[in-house]
């Protein structure tokens, strides 16, 4: 069954909301325990603070009614009397709204025990005025005490609900400190799992995006090294496996391409090589005064044309070469043999051309080489090849430098030469077909562009490998390695 992916877009939106959602609630939390906190430092605000007001009132209007009272009873004066009692209404109605008010179980017990003990009090007040103005004997003694027990009962109480008060407030605000850790603790985690969580998505979606397109990078250098083989089966949001789907087609084209170009190549060089040769057979044979004897003139003539004839046939035979190699069509001839003697052929043809331009060629091979496995004949052309362009783009009087030396993975050889060097721009193209220096004062130098793209295949061949440090100006060196 065909899996749908989800777009890029989908990818993006959904982990934006998997983001957004629990920070959202991580936010409404954090706005309730705010709501909660403010609830309850309302409560102190607005009731704790309060009966504490009212609670100094009772106390205030209680001790006044008790000078009130025992002054009354002592000078009989009624306006004493209609004090203690303007003084009672005050305090029944601070009870009320003390009791109004009231939000625990624990104040609405100890107000109650003050309205009864308060109560008490100014009954016997009241049953004492009562005797007092009839003039009738009772017992004042009793009276007095009674009234005093109950003054200091309510007073006791009121007391109790200060302490009470305090008590209560106390627990809110140790409440209000336990919820505020939780919230603080639960914040954390829910943050930090969230931002973990966001992490993780964070990181699938951008692996799911960037892993196809790192195979895409992959492939493009693969091709941009003339590999077209392989396709991009990417697992990957539908705008990318569009994109790789266009890019294999690209890709296939370009093969195609490709194959048609060598084939043409191919074809090519077949075609002209034969009558090149005969070109080449027939100027030779009237240098050679084969005929009617031929001027100077049309020797020198004669003499252009079989130089440029050769010329032709090497370029032909190194396009036949390449498109062998290309093909995979390339037989080598493979035999267990020392390096120094190709080395030494390859200088020896060149020095008479190192000596008309006035350059030197050193040479420093250790005598302890061992042998590799290596066809002779295409390892003494890489050797030629690379000899051949250090002394095509040293100046006059330059120098030539060629070593070999055992290395751990293998016989590395190098040619070193004082030439201008290779912009740094074209050291990764300068082994591709038809690449060559892009120095201006050496344009006019005549070259294929073929030499160093035979010289990486002959050495990727022989399971080796080649490559080229150099700066501009600086003259360069090239190496390749052959495995032992």
């Amino acid at each position: 069954m065909h899996r749908i992916r989800a777009t890029i877009f989908v990818r993006m939106v959904v982990g934006y909301l998997t983001i957004f959602i629990p920070m959202t609630a991580v936010s409404a939390y954090a706005v309730y325990q705010l709501a909660l906190f403010h609830r309850v430092t309302d409560d102190i605000l607005q009731i704790d603070n309060r009966m504490r007001d009212y609670e100094k009132k009772l106390t205030d209007t209680l001790l006044t009614q008790i000078r009130y009272e025992r002054k009354y009873f002592v000078t009989r004066d009624k306006e004493l009397r209609n004090q203690f009692l303007i003084v009672e209404s005050d305090f029944l109605k601070q009870m009320d709204e003390a009791v109004s008010i009231a939000d625990t179980a624990g104040k609405l017990e100890v107000l109650g025990r003050i309205q009864n003990a308060y109560d008490l009090y100014r009954t016997l007040f009241s049953d004492e005025v009562e005797l007092a103005v009839g003039s009738r004997d009772y017992p004042e003694k009793m009276f007095e005490e009674n009234r005093k027990e109950k003054a200091d009962e309510t007073l006791r109480e009121l007391i109790n609900l200060k302490a009470q008060i305090e008590h209560d407030t106390y627990g809110k605000i140790k409440h209000l400190g336990e919820s505020g850790a939780k919230a603080n603790a639960a914040a954390v985690a829910m943050g930090a799992g969230f931002l973990l969580l966001g992490i993780v998505i964070s990181i699938f979606i951008t692996r799911s995006i960037t892993r196809p397109l790192s195979f895409m990078r992959k492939k493009t250098r693969q091709i941009a090294q003339g590999d077209f083989d392989g396709s991009l089966n990417l697992l990957s949001p539908p705008e990318i496996k569009d994109l790789a789907t266009d890019f294999d087609l690209m890709c296939s084209k370009l093969k195609e391409s490709d194959r048609m170009k060598s084939d043409f190549f191919s074809l090519m060089a077949h075609e002209l090589r034969t009558p090149l040769t005969s070109i080449k057979e027939g100027t030779n044979l009237l240098l050679e005064g084969i005929g009617e004897e031929i001027k100077e003139k049309g020797k020198t003539v004669l003499a252009i044309m079989a130089e440029e004839s050769n010329r032709l046939i090497d370029l032909v035979n190194s396009l036949l070469d390449l498109s062998k190699m290309e093909a995979g069509m390339m037989a080598l001839n493979i035999e267990t043999s020392e390096i120094q003697p190709l080395i030494d052929i390859a200088v020896s043809g060149m020095r008479p051309l190192a000596m008309a331009k006035n350059m030197s060629i050193e040479v420093e091979i250790p005598h302890d080489l061992p042998c590799i496995r290596m066809d002779r004949e295409r390892i003494l052309q890489v050797i030629r090849n690379l000899t051949g362009n250090a002394l095509k783009f040293t100046p006059m009087g330059g120098h030539i430098a060629i070593t070999a030396r055992f290395e751990k993975e293998g016989i590395m050889v190098s040619v070193g030469d004082s030439g201008p060097g290779i912009p740094k721009q074209d050291l990764s193209a300068i082994f591709d077909k038809f690449k060559q220096t892009t120095i201006t004062s050496y344009r006019n130098i005549k070259g294929t562009g073929l030499g160093l793209a035979i010289v990486k295949r002959i050495v990727n061949a022989h399971g080796g490998r080649v490559w080229v440090e150099s700066e501009a100006g600086r003259g360069s060196i090239f190496f390749f390695l052959l495995p032992v």
